[in-house]
């Protein structure tokens, strides 16, 4: 059972996501419906820590094995779509996979899926974040230089 509380018009979701970055780029994905990007995770289930939830989320989604490296943010995230206000609690990750299997080709598009819902892993430049549609926004700028510790971030998303 994924965790996620819904009350009213509002959804609290417990998130994880990974963090792959090659050669000054980041490997983003996207619901083939959706037009805004995010890092490639899941909703972690009970019973469940992040870190086997991003290892499940991978293997899951694009057949990939990963192996976590560290733990680079927790974040408290409130936004808004059309289904209602969302406060969100992710737990990011920096991860790494053999370099030599074909998701670390950067100038294609590759597939997975969610659900049997399409998705498309696609690597962008990490200086072409800033004008990204991407979620939560806060990553435009700390993609840029990962920190050193953990950094808990409070954010509140507006959507572009």
């Amino acid at each position: 059972m994924m965790i996620t509380i819904d009350a009213g018009k509002s959804r609290f979701n417990h998130r994880t996501a990974g963090v792959f970055i090659d050669e000054g780029h980041v490997l983003l994905h996207r619901l083939a419906r959706d037009d805004f990007w995010a890092l490639p995770g899941g909703r972690v289930e009970l019973m469940e820590n992040t870190e086997q939830t991003v290892v499940r989320e991978m293997k899951e989604e694009i057949d990939l094995d990963v192996q976590v490296e560290r733990l680079l943010w927790v974040a408290e995230n409130y936004f808004s779509n059309e289904q209602g206000q969302y406060h969100e609690v992710g737990f990011y990750y920096l991860l790494s996979a053999d370099r030599t299997l074909p998701i670390y080709q950067k100038d294609v598009e590759h597939q997975g899926t969610e659900f049997g819902v399409p998705l498309i892993y696609k690597w962008f430049r990490l200086d072409e974040l800033p004008s990204l549609r991407l979620f939560p926004a806060f990553l435009k700028e700390k993609l840029q230089q990962l920190p050193a510790h953990i950094e808990h971030i409070v954010f509140t998303d507006e959507d572009e």
